[in-house]
């Protein structure tokens, strides 16, 4: 019995088999230090969340779907046959294919209403922390900054530079009320 649920190959990991000959395979050391700390019990599986046992309970994996029994071994001799091999890898690549629609439909589904979720937690926490936004909303700001961008434009168009017979200094000042006053400098 696999504990993380992934296969290993025969050389790899940690192999325990317990005083009923019950084997358990490891993955990693990670996998047989957590369990030698929590005990060998099949709650113990369904807490974990790094196990194939808790993926499955809380519904993070297809745990029934028929592509799945395809995969399981069968211990069956078969007498050798050209075709049958030839047969037996297409469907195999057939079922691979199938399988991987069907997780990624079962992703799409089980991710369906996390957006929505994500929005809602976010206004909540906006909600609960409104006394730490700036008073002035983003979109004001925005269209404040825009008018006085356009009140610069109009300016720069409406004031066209001076003639001037002789070279004399001249300073533009802004009044409040939007005009603009020239002064002489000496």
């Amino acid at each position: 019995m696999l504990m993380s649920g992934y296969i290993t190959d025969p050389s790899k990991g940690i192999t325990f088999v317990r005083n009923d000959a019950k084997k358990f395979m490891f993955c990693r050391s990670k996998c047989h230090k957590n369990v030698r700390e929590n005990g060998l019990h099949v709650d113990t599986m369904l807490i974990l969340k790094w196990t194939k046992a808790f993926r499955k309970a809380a519904g993070k994996e297809m745990v029934v779907d028929s592509t799945l029994q395809f995969a399981a071994r069968r211990n069956v001799p078969v007498r050798y046959n050209r075709d049958h091999v030839a047969t037996t890898l297409k469907a195999m690549q057939r079922v691979s294919e199938i399988r991987a629609k069907r997780e990624r439909v079962f992703y799409k589904n089980r991710m369906a209403g996390n957006k929505e979720r994500e929005k809602a937690a976010n206004r909540k926490l906006v909600a609960e922390n409104e006394h730490l936004l700036p008073k002035i909303r983003a979109s004001e700001r925005m269209a404040a900054e825009a008018e006085q961008e356009s009140l610069a434009e109009d300016l720069e168009q409406e004031v066209p530079p001076p003639k001037l017979k002789r070279k004399q200094k001249t300073k533009q000042r802004l009044l409040v009320n939007g005009g603009v006053e020239e002064m002489d400098v000496d």
